[in-house]
């Protein structure tokens, strides 16, 4: 528990341990799952709760801090891991309302069973003003579900967005210390979660840029004292820009594949293109969703299993077209022993992205010198088109 400002405090819990998020995320720095508590002249809110699993430390924090009673539940984001307490809190506190927007209304009585007549229901930039405490509620579908909404309260100039801007990142100090690790943390969590979405963070981050924000207090992660750290982050990420970068997800089974990939990176780098090759059968997929984020390029490296790609070439290409980088060009190496669709099948799952597809590189058996040759050609065509890009 910690004082962000007079009448504000942090009351979430932290969960180091965590590793693995919706059973898919890695979670290599643990996460946390931020509520705070604004007290008025007239009445006391909670702005989000927690998972279910730390409810506990949610309600010890709530008694530390001399909470008897409570007025407004604020549901900012319905996902479980923000809203899973709700239930309990609102039994343990039976005359406080629950204030949603009407899309979030649905969603909690769908997954958390909250009757109609516990919830208080606002619209796009409606106010509660608790007595010298003003909350403003701005709606923001997409960041990254339809119902999300952020709050601003007004008078300290504190903006609780939920998941927007938010960490996986668990740490004993409640603000902002590291900026570089707070940078990856924010880049890992907004590459996994928030870029299939980058146009609508865009026109929020409009939005925002009429607000005075002197904190930023996310639902994951640590707070923001100094905003324009990650406002001037996600303004870069969301933006069209991409970089010089090619990202290689490959895997190999007899080493056709892996010979490819080194003959290809090499060739790319005396082009001058940075590569970033991820071998699938080890690689963190939070390493490479970050990796996306920047790269102009991506190239799928597998051999053929059966008649269509690796397994694992498939969850990549699937997470690629998920995560729906702002990826200009899209190719494929495939090596196989007697034939196949591998090229056809990765090709037709990357339908989400806007990227030119490259003429790919196929090879029966171990490659030879013709082989060769078309590597090198893809890495000639890939390293012209980024010089063309400037």
């Amino acid at each position: 528990m910690a004082m962000l400002k007079p009448g504000v405090l942090s009351v979430g819990a932290k969960h180091y341990d965590r590793r693995l998020f919706d059973e898919l995320i890695p979670l290599p720095e643990g996460t946390t799952y931020n509520a705070y508590l604004v007290r008025g002249s007239r009445a006391t809110a909670l702005i989000d709760t927690v998972d279910p699993e730390k409810e506990s430390v949610l309600f010890d924090c709530l008694t530390r801090a001399g909470v008897e009673s409570l007025d407004y539940v604020v549901c900012n984001h319905a996902e479980q891991d923000h809203s899973g307490a709700i239930p309990a809190v609102l039994k343990r506190f039976p005359a406080a309302k629950l204030v949603v927007n009407p899309k979030c209304a649905e969603f909690v009585r769908e997954h958390l069973l909250v009757p109609a007549e516990r919830m208080h229901i606002v619209q796009d930039r409606a106010t509660l003003d608790l007595g010298g405490k003003t909350m403003e509620f701005i709606f923001a579908p997409w960041v990254h579900w339809p119902e999300t909404m952020l709050t601003y309260l007004r008078e300290d100039a504190i903006l609780f967005p939920c998941d927007l801007f938010g960490a996986h990142l668990a740490q004993s100090e409640t603000f902002v210390v590291d900026d570089r690790l707070l940078l990856d943390s924010a880049k890992r969590y907004y590459a996994e979660i928030m870029m299939p979405f980058r146009a609508q963070i865009r026109q929020h981050l409009a939005t925002l840029s009429g607000y005075r924000l002197e904190m930023i207090a996310p639902s994951h992660g640590p707070v923001h004292r100094r905003p324009s750290l990650i406002i001037d982050a996600y303004t870069d990420w969301v933006s069209d820009r991409v970089a010089n970068e090619v990202v290689l997800p490959y895997v190999s089974m007899h080493g056709s594949t892996k010979r490819l990939v080194e003959v290809f990176t090499d060739e790319l780098a005396v082009r001058g293109v940075e590569v970033r090759p991820f071998n699938l059968t080890v690689s963190d997929i939070g390493e490479l969703a970050m990796a996306l984020v920047d790269a102009a390029t991506v190239v799928i490296a597998t051999p053929t299993v059966l008649t269509g790609p690796h397994p694992l070439a498939v969850s990549a290409t699937y997470l690629v077209n998920a995560l729906r980088p702002k990826t200009r060009f899209v190719g494929v190496i495939n090596s196989f022993g007697w034939g196949g669709r591998t090229v056809e099948v990765l090709n037709g799952m990357l339908t989400a992205l806007k990227a030119e597809i490259l003429t790919p590189v196929t090879v029966r058996g171990y490659p030879k010198e013709a082989d060769y040759a078309a590597v090198r050609a893809l890495a000639d065509g890939i390293a012209t088109k980024h010089t063309e890009m400037v």
